[in-house]
């Protein structure tokens, strides 16, 4: 958002020309209407006040037509409103299968970004125009909020739990990032910038200083203690095999299942005995604490890359689950 008196920031994403279209209809509706009922109250309240001579007002007999019509009409802009607003909802909430992923983690008072391939930064954000950016988002202590006005996006980064957005830039440039939920003192301080790049100059600042990929990472983390013991193999196993688990439905003991998405995997870790997976004992104690949000979503990182053996039955997944995730992983990372 470049200097000048402006009213609306720029239009800078996909979804940015939609929403303001639709705010703009909200807007128009409102003080169509507004206007509307204003002004007939006033005329109507000269025109049929009462008056000498004038005591009692004259019988009016209803018309179904006009009833109709103003029942009709409303019904119909509202009808407009909900299933726009929902198919906004709907495309913001659903990334790209080829959206690049990006980790966000949220404490008092920064912002932590990590690439897939291990770049890191703080309060800055650098991502390639005319591509779509999925952010992984995490909160190590209150409720935060990723806020870029000119993308029209905003999401809560809610602790103990994972949250997403994506967005995609369709201009270059510098674009302010702010924090949008109230989270301490410095909360006025919490603030960053995206900088969107051509995506030939994006992939030569991507190349550069990095550390490990969040997936290596969380490869490293899982296998410091041996917990592949555990967790992968063949045979009987003390907790149940990771290949192929995320995004398969994962049978619950007592009854009931789950599908294996990143809060899934997450609460495995943190608190294991919420779900507790069929044919196996809640033997794994909690970690919560001992591991950071981004440590935690290094480990989620590295499930979800792992798949299914070749040749294995389509079935076999459903029966796989995080609910003993990483037990050893946990505490190496706590330490």
């Amino acid at each position: 958002m470049q200097g000048g008196l402006k009213f609306f920031p720029d239009q800078a994403s996909t979804m940015a020309g939609p929403v303001d279209a639709f705010f703009f209809y909200l807007v128009g509706v409102s003080v169509f209407f507004t206007v509307l009922i204003f002004t007939l109250v006033a005329v109507f309240a000269v025109k049929y006040r009462r008056r000498p001579g004038n005591e009692q007002g004259a019988h009016i007999e209803g018309s179904k037509l006009l009833e109709i019509t103003w029942t009709v009409i409303p019904l119909g802009l509202v009808a407009i409103m909900f299933f726009w607003g929902a198919k906004l909802y709907y495309d913001q909430e659903r990334a790209p299968a080829n959206a690049l992923d990006v980790l966000v983690t949220g404490k008092k008072w920064m912002w932590k970004f990590q690439h897939s391939n291990g770049r890191r930064e703080i309060n800055t954000l650098h991502i390639p125009a005319r591509t779509p950016i999925k952010l992984t988002m995490g909160s190590e202590d209150v409720i935060h909020n990723v806020f870029v006005p000119a993308f029209r996006v905003k999401q809560d980064v809610v602790p103990g739990r994972l949250t997403t957005v994506w967005f995609e830039a369709t201009k270059t440039g510098s674009f302010h990032l702010f924090c949008n939920q109230y989270c301490g003192k410095d909360h006025s301080r919490m603030v960053g910038k995206v900088i969107v790049m051509e995506p030939n100059e994006f992939q030569a600042w991507l190349a550069g200083d990095t550390g490990l990929p969040p997936v290596a990472s969380g490869e490293l983390l899982f296998n410091q203690l041996a917990c592949n013991s555990c967790h992968m193999g063949e045979g009987m196993l003390r907790g149940p095999s990771l290949a192929g688990l995320h995004g398969s439905r994962v049978a619950l003991l007592g009854g009931g299942s789950v599908i294996a998405d990143d809060d899934y995997i997450r609460e495995s870790i943190v608190n294991p005995a919420a779900k507790i997976v069929d044919g196996y004992q809640p033997i794994m104690p909690t970690f919560k604490g001992l591991v950071t949000e981004e440590q935690l979503m290094h480990l989620v990182a590295y499930v979800k890359s792992l798949e299914a053996p070749s040749g294995a039955k389509a079935g076999a997944a459903e029966t796989t689950s995080g609910a003993t995730l990483a037990v050893d992983a946990a505490t190496t990372a706590g330490q």
